[in-house]
């Protein structure tokens, strides 16, 4: 890496003037802006259907340090630690503040303070602890309970749950009691304090968690045993480049935020709710996607009688965890960690009921997915017309499962994990949904919207019926897989229904009647090559391209130029591809590689669904990784300013390789094999490359080194093909 400094420490001697842009501190189930007096719990939410959020809880940490002299500021995030730090120096002392959301320990938050004394300095040095905290919450009734082995304890319900019958989730918090200074004795010439923060939904689980940071705190193993759980996640996955420090720090901040929206790799309570676009550290009431949607400037296109929504999105739908889970977060992490992305996956079985109501509530059979989703599955989004017809979300749902399936064969999650339920019941939803028109013979879903939000009520989006296809027939491949009787109509279905295409232009139009040249919001029919692999020669893939890219909304969201890039880059054009990476730069705020959802820094923050397209575009834009039925494709291409990119831990059929991407070659060593999820066993792997037929086999330890040219990796076995199991 080209970075002098530290390229996972951001640092800065001025806070941003934009509070939005401090960075948050998370673990997956409890997450916080620094020095906000509120934070948020994983899967508590306040508010009944539409009004539905994350619901407030005060932060007792909520703490700024001040000494009475002047003082210099240093503000780090360190991300290979997970730890912020706001370091004070005077002439008589330094001060320390560190905040940590603990990454093994997902109940606890911690606050450190050291205080170091100057050598020439002899008089007692005070710090103020300037608190902003309050007991209160407009989202939970808190009462005050007795206080624990010396720690303050309130207790509460939210006021009102996500569904009639619904119940209310608990909270109970446990801290240390912040005094209002700090004082270093004459006679010490350093000190140090701990406070611990417990969040929990049970008094047992918040006592024996409280219970946990005291010992902790007492042994000297607090800190340590959060630093060890990130490194031990950092050993598993890293994403490096040399030649561009921006780039370098970009993808750092996107892997360590993703991270942090995750459960510990080591988490075994299938409490994991899911990630939401702005990270559990955002998500309140009218912020970070809740509230409503407006427009103005409708006008009606009389060519086609569909209504373009020119001005779209004041504020947005509330934070919960929908389509921007599974096809932009998802895919970048499952890629190393195939624990955490079955961790997405079980929450998805875990709202199998909710998906059945919403799919009974529209008249018709199997599963319909939330667009937005809080705990229940039932759909939480503010305006009726997105749950009602941005049906693809079923297909984005399944995709993840299949992603997951071909990357780790991992069938207990299908069996026992009762992943299959989801795959046949978006099937038979499918089926249900679909119209058969005699006059072209196929079958068409009409009055949807895609996944550009400009348009709405239209006929056959061609990435809602492809992922509708693709869905269905994995689904056949699946219940042949679990010798399980799959309806015929998924397979007809499938094989019949439109997938709109232009002869005269040889590109796909975005939906049946649509007028090309008109604009677009975001990443919409271009993602039919990818993530889709919808199979299409380059002339059609580049035509797509070439007719969306003009016209794609430049203040769209920031996950619709890695989309592009990544076309472009399987044509073989990298540096067209680096131009459009290069705007996604625009949506990071700050010191602290903090994205916002628009490039003028508005609309959700810490979007972490932005972080997820950026990350992809690197991850399967400049490796070109694809997960096949039957291997890990690559085609790799760099830019001319990145050098090299090293992409550390792919785990694949329960090994782990690590690869070394350079102008003229790649370099790939195996690492010892550890196993996979489901107690799969891992396999012997190859390397095959297509243009020479080259086939090497990968041996634990040992370095393999080869030109560049198209490949892939694969069972070492005497086909090609690694299916089926």
């Amino acid at each position: 890496m080209s970075c002098d400094s530290d390229p996972y420490i951001f640092t800065t001697d001025t806070l941003p003037s934009n509070l939005r842009f401090l960075p948050p501190l998370a673990n997956g189930h409890l997450g916080w802006r620094v020095y906000n007096n509120i934070m948020h719990m994983g899967g508590v939410y306040n508010g009944e259907g539409g009004r539905c959020h994350r619901a407030d809880v005060p932060c007792p940490l909520a703490v700024k340090v001040e000494l009475e002299e002047p003082v210099q500021h240093t503000y780090s995030l360190d991300t290979h630690k997970g730890i912020f730090i706001h370091t004070l120096s005077s002439a008589s002392a330094t001060a320390t503040q560190s905040l940590y959301s603990h990454r093994h320990y997902p109940n606890l938050m911690v606050m450190e303070i050291l205080l170091e004394r100057q050598a020439t300095s002899q008089e007692p040095v005070t710090v103020k602890l300037v608190s902003s905290f309050t007991p209160q919450s407009k989202d939970i009734r808190f009462e005050t309970g007795p206080d624990y082995r010396g720690g303050s304890h309130i207790q509460g319900q939210t006021t009102t749950a996500e569904y009639p019958g619904g119940s209310c989730p608990t909270v109970h918090l446990i801290w240390t009691p912040v005094p209002v200074t700090l004082m270093l004795p004459a006679e010490h010439s350093e000190a140090r304090w701990g406070f611990i923060l417990v969040a929990a939904s049970s008094l047992d689980l918040a006592e024996a968690s409280f219970d946990e940071g005291l010992n902790l705190m007492a042994t000297g193993s607090l800190r340590p045993s959060h630093e060890k759980a990130w490194q031990e996640l950092w050993l598993q996955s890293k994403v490096e480049v040399t030649g561009s420090e921006s780039l370098c720090k970009a993808l750092i901040g996107c892997m360590f935020y993703l991270l942090s929206a995750f459960p510990s790799i080591h988490d075994t309570s299938s409490s994991f709710g899911g990630v939401s676009p702005g990270g559990l550290s955002n998500g309140g009431e009218g912020q970070d996607y809740w509230g409503h949607v407006f427009w103005d400037q409708v006008r009606l296109d009389s060519a086609n009688g569909h209504v373009l929504l020119i001005l779209l999105y004041v504020v947005s739908h509330n934070d919960s965890s929908f389509l921007w889970q599974d096809i932009w977060m998802y895919p970048g992490i499952a890629l190393f960690y195939p624990k955490l992305a079955r961790a997405v996956l079980e929450y998805r079985v875990g709202t199998i009921d909710g998906a059945k109501d919403n799919a009974q509530k529209q008249g018709y059979k199997g599963l319909k997915f939330p667009w937005e989703s809080a705990v229940s599955g039932r759909e939480v989004c503010p305006e009726d017309i997105y749950g009602q017809q941005e049906i693809h979300i079923n297909g984005d749902v399944t995709l993840a499962f299949q992603h997951y399936l071909y990357l780790t064969e991992d069938l207990s999650m299908f069996r026992e994990g009762l992943g299959s339920e989801v795959i046949y019941g978006v099937a038979d939803y499918w089926v249900s949904r679909v119209t058969w028109k005699p006059e072209d013979q196929k079958y068409h879903l009409d009055g949807v919207m895609p996944p550009d939000e400009y348009y709405y009520n239209v006929n056959d989006s061609v990435y809602t019926n492809t992922v509708a296809k693709l869905g269905l027939q994995f689904a056949v491949e699946l219940a042949e897989l679990l010798q399980h009787p799959a309806p015929k109509e998924w397979q007809a279905v499938a094989e019949y229904i439109k997938i709109p295409f232009d002869e005269e232009h040889q590109y796909h139009p975005e939906y049946d009647g649509y007028i090309k040249g008109h604009p677009v919001k975001q990443a919409d029919t271009v993602m039919l090559g990818y993530p889709l692999g919808l199979p299409m020669s380059p002339e059609v893939r580049r035509n797509d391209l070439e007719a969306y890219e003009p016209v794609t909304d430049p203040h769209g969201p920031a996950m619709t130029w890695g989309m592009f890039a990544i076309g472009w880059l399987e044509l073989g054009e990298a540096e067209k591809a680096q131009l459009l990476l290069e705007k996604c730069f625009n949506n990071i705020q700050g010191p602290f590689q903090v994205w916002s959802e628009s490039s003028d820094g508005s609309g959700a923050v810490n979007f972490l669904t932005g972080m997820g397209g950026f990350l992809q575009a690197v991850l399967f834009g400049y490796t070109g990784f694809r997960v096949q039925k039957d291997c890990l494709a690559f085609s790799s291409l760099l830019p001319n300013d990145v050098c090299e990119l090293c992409v550390r831990g792919v785990n694949y059929l329960g090994s782990q390789m690590d690869w070394l991407l350079r102008k003229e070659e790649v370099c790939i060593i195996l690492r010892e094999q550890e196993g996979s999820p489901g107690n799969t066993k891992p396999c012997n792997l190859q390397v095959v490359l297509k243009a020479s037929g080259t086939k090497i086999p990968l041996t634990p330890g040992q370095p393999v080194t080869f030109p560049r040219e198209p490949g892939y990796v694969c069972k070492l076995i005497s086909a090609a093909s690694c299916w089926p199991f």
